[in-house]
């Protein structure tokens, strides 16, 4: 199994000071070495970005332009329909552009005066502490570079096209803009590495592929269920459970699939109180004791 905390394609610097980003080998790119020249280049231009920098700025290929555009328009209609209110509300507010791919400092200029979040640039996934702290101050750090073109409905990987239209759109609704805060505030607390991973995966099942009942029928409101043209037709026929932060906590996962279990909140105002109660409280000695119930439950 795959976690987050895992880097499924590590990004690593030579004594030359070459970068690589290490392909899996049943990557849709790996044996395409223009794509992974171009997953070099990308990762190499936000390693040299440093704090006050403004972010890289990509000149995006025709191909990667094309992946954007087919994304965007599979996905519009798709949102309408899938989509919960509020993150169709936002999307509306922050009016990406859908005919190119915005740079982060972009995207960042459009979401700041809606809810003052903002994007930083990351070469591949971010370790845990890093990633999850910075949201207290409401930063996402976001990847740049766009899945192979060969399947533009998945990633199993954040590009940017997950990090912002996916988390974008909630970054910029109250609600979910909050409880991604929230879980910034909460890592913060947390010492503990294991404590860390529990808080994780409750995001994963919730702000990465949470559901929920929204005017009598079920809806996504979870990023990576919202980034893929593939997944959002899908998610409905999967094995849906009640929200439960202990076994949402311990579950495994595998990043490289369609999620088949997903917990499903009965309404938004569940998904406040249960999960954004959790991270509001929840502190070293609360989680732990979430783990051992856990365990205890497994025997």
């Amino acid at each position: 199994m795959y976690e987050e905390a895992q880097l499924y394609s590590p990004v690593t610097t030579d004594e030359s000071g070459e970068v690589t980003v290490h392909l899996a080998h049943d990557h849709p790119g790996a044996n395409d070495p223009a794509y992974r020249a171009r997953r070099n280049e990308i990762a190499a231009a936000a390693l040299k970005w440093g704090p006050g920098q403004a972010a890289p700025e990509i000149a995006y290929t025709d191909d990667e332009q094309n992946v954007w555009r087919t994304v965007c328009r599979e996905l519009d209609s798709k949102h309408e329909r899938y989509a919960v209110r509020e993150y169709c509300e936002a999307k509306l507010a922050v009016g990406l552009p859908t005919d190119r791919i915005p740079n982060l400092d972009e995207v960042s200029a459009l979401l700041e005066p809606i809810s003052g979040w903002g994007y930083l640039p990351a070469a591949g996934l971010v370790p845990l502490k890093q990633f999850y702290r910075s949201l207290a101050g409401r930063r996402f750090y976001s990847t740049q570079y766009v899945r192979h073109p060969a399947v533009p409905l998945y990633t199993p990987e954040p590009d940017i096209i997950h990090e912002v239209i996916g988390h974008g759109h909630l970054l910029a609704s109250p609600t979910f803009g909050e409880l991604h805060q929230l879980a910034g505030e909460a890592a913060k607390r947390l010492n503990e590495d294991e404590n860390l991973k529990f808080l994780s995966r409750v995001f994963w099942f919730s702000l990465e592929f949470g559901t929920v009942i929204e005017d009598g029928e079920l809806r996504a409101y979870g990023a990576g269920i919202l980034s893929s043209y593939g997944e959002i037709e899908e998610f409905r026929g999967m094995d849906h459970r009640a929200l439960d932060l202990i076994e949402m906590g311990t579950a495994d996962y595998d990043i490289t699939a369609y999620q088949p279990v997903l917990y499903r909140a009965d309404s938004i105002q569940q998904v406040v109180d249960v999960v954004g109660g959790f991270f509001r409280k929840c502190t070293d000695e609360s989680v732990a004791e979430m783990r051992v119930g856990a365990k205890a439950s497994i025997r």
